[in-house]
């Protein structure tokens, strides 16, 4: 799992309405990596990321959210509550693992291979300025702004 002053893996993915989500971007921005889509804790932390997107840019940082879901589950994610921030798609998982996020896992004694909540501000040049481990939802967006 990457660190504070570790460089973060670059990636270029599929994201919501038939875009793309690219890193690193021309500036800073919140990586943030999520389960699953519509899931409740992933909603709230997604909306919000989405009701803060302008405190964040006012302060010139982007917002991605990277999950192992379809772009075609984020289309229809981003519908269902209005979400206003940039979701990638990362089915194949080559970029949950790169960040070192897609971890073994275990729910009523059984194992399972899935995408950890965790959080990462890295800035223009894509080094890690700062690094939220496996992430509880509730005043984790307010933390990080």
């Amino acid at each position: 799992m990457l660190n504070v002053g570790d460089t973060a893996p670059a990636f270029d993915l599929e994201a919501q309405g038939g875009g793309r989500a690219i890193f690193p971007t021309d500036k800073p921005a919140v990586v943030y990596f999520y389960p699953k889509d519509d899931t409740p804790g992933c909603t709230t932390e997604a909306k919000e990321f989405t009701d803060t997107k302008s405190d964040f840019a006012a302060l010139g940082v982007d917002i991605i959210g990277v999950s192992p879901d379809t772009a075609a589950k984020h289309d229809k994610f981003t519908a269902k509550h209005d979400l206003g921030i940039t979701l990638a798609a990362d089915p194949d998982t080559a970029t949950l693992e790169a960040w070192g996020v897609w971890q073994e896992k275990s729910m009523y004694g059984k194992t399972y291979m899935g995408g950890v909540r965790c959080t990462f501000l890295v800035d223009a040049d894509g080094k890690v300025l700062e690094a939220w481990h496996k992430v509880r939802v509730k005043g984790h967006v307010d933390a990080v702004l």
